[in-house]
């Protein structure tokens, strides 16, 4: 995200862009929740929804209160944090004055970064699908907004201006990340990554099959995610600009050629071309060109996002090889997705796009391609690291992985009292009440 608050004061137009943007942002979110829920099997389905609702509560309430000033606050730590004090509560930022040179009202600007956030944090609820406490998710995906998402926001996302300094990895290092592919997708799935592991896999994984139960809410999900990411790419020139229009394009482009680069391996390797391998593929191919939508060419998007359609579909597969319990391929898509994106800005760069870096392949050499793989490397580590404790200290103190006869039920039940479809027949004419609550309250999570 490129934020380069230059003398103005703010723009109509540019102030209506971003609104628009921010609200395509927050669609992300039901999208993602209708995506995942019908990825899960029917039992899952409520709390895999509530995962992302959840999180969207409370990272929001976080990001309110300290969460943005961690990230875009006056820098007090060498480039790693930003003042947690400085916009803390964003009352500061309720009158016009305090835009300063901004574009675009700053209040607005913190909503916008904050709805990354909501995304981020309910993507990494996909890898512990079907196994986790809900209250303890809560807990984690709070602690994990302000001691990962926050700082990791600040290295990438906030650049120096006049007076203001930024974070190291885009100010000193020049790494090149316009929408999020280091601090939203590889940040996410190395936290998710790393959640699987502390919660081990699912009941039954790798020898009973655990099919998505409902793929028309799978379909749904994946249209209204790219339909919200013209507001996650675009929405980050925070303008209606030439540059949000390159950006469009690129977005649009790079999920078509996703889906193509996805079904073709699906049809070379299984000889068949799913509705389900489609949706995966669109979402590989916006992983991957978030970060680099504002660097290659309408070409360079076709081949990013085919290139990350095939290796994610190819990637997917790890967790069977080597164990671990990715439930809905967090790390096969948006860890491999944003590797394939970042780093191959290094690459495909052109200097006519709007972030003016040349990659290998257009006579950059490979000083670009180290600066994206050293912002790479450091979010992977240190979101993988720090999620993974974070993970232990919940699973030692409050438990985190429900018990096994909820597991087995379905956590629905356990976790929310509620079921997603009301299968059961009715063997009197008016249901009892009081039987309903207390079947529901004998399913109930055990505490913690």
């Amino acid at each position: 995200m490129i934020v380069s608050l230059v003398p103005a004061v703010a723009d109509a137009g540019d102030t209506a862009w971003l609104l628009s943007a921010s609200a395509l942002v927050l669609l992300m979110a039901p999208g993602l929740a209708l995506f995942y829920g019908g990825m899960v099997r029917s039992k899952s389905v409520l709390n895999m929804m509530m995962m992302t609702v959840g999180a969207a509560a409370v990272i929001l309430v976080l990001w309110t209160l300290v969460g943005y000033s961690l990230a875009f606050g006056d820098d007090v730590g060498g480039g790693l944090v930003g003042n947690p004090l400085q916009y803390a509560g964003l009352g500061q930022l309720l009158g016009e004055g305090a835009n300063g040179a901004s574009p675009v009202p700053l209040i607005l600007l913190a909503a916008f970064e904050g709805l990354f956030g909501v995304i981020t944090g309910a993507l990494i609820s996909g890898a512990i699908a079907d196994r986790a406490k809900f209250t303890s998710w809560l807990v984690y995906v709070g602690a994990w907004t302000v001691l990962v998402y926050a700082p990791v926001a600040h290295w990438v996302f906030d650049f120096s201006s006049g007076h203001h300094v930024g974070g190291w990895l885009a100010n000193r290092v020049g790494l090149v990340d316009f929408a999020g592919g280091t601090a939203v997708e590889i940040c996410s799935g190395a936290s998710a990554l790393a959640l699987a592991l502390v919660l081990g896999p699912r009941i039954g994984f790798g020898r009973e099959p655990m099919r998505p139960h409902n793929l028309t809410y799978v379909m749904l999900g994946a249209g209204l995610l790219w339909f919200g990411w013209f507001g996650f790419n675009a929405g980050s020139a925070l303008g209606a600009t030439h540059k949000a229009a390159v950006v469009f394009v690129t977005t649009l482009l790079a999920g078509a050629s996703g889906i193509i680069g996805w079904l073709v391996v699906e049809r070379r390797r299984d000889s068949s071309l799913t509705s389900f391998g489609a949706a995966s593929g669109l979402v590989a191919g916006l992983v991957a060109i978030t970060p680099s939508c504002g660097s290659v060419s309408p070409i360079g998007a076709l081949v990013m996002g085919a290139v990350a359609g095939a290796v994610c579909c190819l990637a997917v597969g790890l967790k069977y090889r080597f164990g671990y319990d990715d439930s809905l391929d967090v790390v096969g898509v948006h860890l491999v997705g944003g590797l394939v994106g970042t780093l191959g800005i290094g690459l495909l760069a052109t200097d006519l796009a709007p972030t003016a870096v040349s990659g290998l392949f257009y006579g950059g050499g490979v000083s670009q391609l180290g600066r994206q793989a050293i912002g790479a490397l450091t979010v992977l580590v240190y979101a993988f690291v720090v999620s993974a404790l974070l993970g232990l200290a919940i699973e030692r103190t409050i438990g985190f992985r429900i018990h096994r006869d909820h597991e087995m039920g379905g956590i629905d039940l356990a976790a929310h009292a509620e079921t997603a479809y009301d299968l059961h027949a009715m063997t009197t004419g008016r249901a009892s009440g009081h039987g309903i609550l207390a079947s529901l309250t004998a399913h109930r999570e055990e505490p913690s």
